[in-house]
């Protein structure tokens, strides 16, 4: 017997889909990308496990926020230009609204005891959560002893201070010439989510007939092109002239363009190349408040990236942009988080197509196995800089902090062993980081 196959979705029926989306997607790319789908493909059944994986498949090639890409990438699919738009930025907005009242509450009482309890709870949480993403990727994506090379290689490359694009476009080359010269591939990382074995009937499945806004044309790829670019020149030409050219707005904004578009493999791969920009060559904030901006990012849903909305509001807010800190740092939070997910809409609705069309097609595994790899090492490298800052908050001519030692142990414990979910362990490092400042 014939499953039955779903009723079309409307466009106004999917978008309260979207926002509850956005509102409960904890848990980093991971754990958003497992819950769309468990909630498109095997509980909705709004298409079909093979679309799911293709799109994924390339969201994982582009730069940038691959959930976020994601999301905008069915909605697209579903119900066109108007679809994606909508499913990326609810995808967004509810984090960026929480993130910003949390950066506002950052700035007025980070400085009290019970903040900077709970900041100290949440920091050896974060560098517990940032090696739990590489040992997740690394039992994912390590199959070969090559991948294992080029991970320690990338690690090098960091420590050594080789440029991140560099290290990622060479991870890239090295593996197309794998997937050439071994004509055996193995799964492709991106197979991360649940198998979906049995073949359900889907509203949009394999076989279903490909809708009109789907057919790639070039006329239709070059005015999608032309509307983004324009809109980036528009926006940013537009701070440049109010403000000048050397305003921290106009260097957010073409600061956070270049990181959209030179970034692979997700949030924890980007943070790196925005750290070193935003505390050592602009001074933005510090060390210790980005790692603070990325605890508070840990704790909203959406995309992990929507911590540049932190960055964004510190530096608006430090530099008490347009006369005033608190609406300084609100603006200088929007223009960080449009450029940064700008780039994003456009891949997507342009490339959407051309993707489309190449459905039956092998999918680029090689260059994606080598990217993967290299950011597993970049991810390690993130790790130590985040326990040099929770382990010796005083320097390496301190004692280290054996309670923030022992608690990361804990919490990755917790994570990597027993499986505990991102918003318990951080509930439990908040709880304890309270009680120590109690008894102290």
């Amino acid at each position: 017997m014939t499953p039955h196959t779903p009723s079309p979705v409307s466009f106004k029926q999917a978008l309260p889909f979207w926002f509850r989306l956005g509102c409960i997607s904890f848990g980093g790319p991971a754990g958003q990308i497992a819950l769309m789908h468990e909630e498109l493909v095997v509980r909705r059944r709004w298409l079909s496990e093979k679309r799911y994986l293709h799109a994924l498949h390339y969201c994982m090639l582009l730069p940038g926020p691959e959930a976020q890409q994601l999301a905008t990438y069915i909605g697209w699919l579903m119900h066109g230009t108007r679809g994606g738009i909508a499913a990326g930025a609810l995808f967004v907005l509810p984090s960026l609204l929480l993130l910003v009242v949390l950066s506002w509450a950052y700035t007025a009482w980070g400085n009290h005891p019970w903040a900077e309890a709970l900041l100290w709870g949440l920091k050896p949480a974060v560098t517990a959560l940032v090696l739990h993403a590489a040992h997740r990727m690394a039992q994912r994506t390590l199959k070969a002893r090559w991948l294992w090379v080029l991970a320690s290689l990338s690690l090098l490359g960091m420590l050594w201070g080789l440029p991140f694009p560099l290290i990622i476009l060479g991870s890239a080359g090295v593996g197309y010439y794998m997937s050439r010269t071994h004509s055996k591939q193995r799964t492709p990382p991106s197979a991360q989510v649940s198998s979906f074995a049995a073949e359900t009937a889907a509203w949009l499945n394999d076989h279903s007939p490909q809708q009109p806004h789907t057919h790639f044309s070039p006329h239709r790829l070059w005015r999608a092109l032309a509307l983004g670019v324009g809109l980036w020149a528009l926006s940013l030409g537009l701070i440049a002239l109010l403000f000048g050219a050397g305003h921290t707005l106009t260097q957010m904004g073409g600061f956070f363009t270049q990181a959209a578009l030179l970034t692979f493999g997700g949030a924890y791969a980007v943070l790196p190349f925005v750290t070193q920009a935003a505390v050592v060559q602009y001074g933005w904030l510090t060390a210790a408040q980005m790692m603070d901006g990325l605890a508070l990012g840990e704790t909203t849903p959406g995309p992990l990236i929507i911590v540049v909305a932190f960055v964004g509001f510190l530096g608006g807010h430090s530099q008490a942009l347009l006369g005033y800190p608190l609406l300084g740092g609100f603006v200088a939070a929007c223009v960080v988080t449009w450029f940064t997910f700008l780039p994003s809409f456009v891949f997507i609705l342009a490339g959407g197509p051309l993707v489309e069309s190449t459905r039956h097609m092998p999918s680029l595994t090689g260059p994606l196995q080598g990217i993967t790899a290299a950011v597993i090492g970049v991810i390690v490298h993130l790790a130590g800089v985040f326990a040099r800052q929770t382990w010796l908050p005083g320097g390496w001519h301190m004692l280290p902090d054996l309670s923030a030692l022992l608690l990361t142990l804990l919490a990755t414990w917790a994570l990597v062993k027993k499986g505990y979910g991102v918003v318990r362990v951080l509930a439990a490092c908040v709880v304890l980081g309270l009680l120590r400042s109690a008894l102290l």
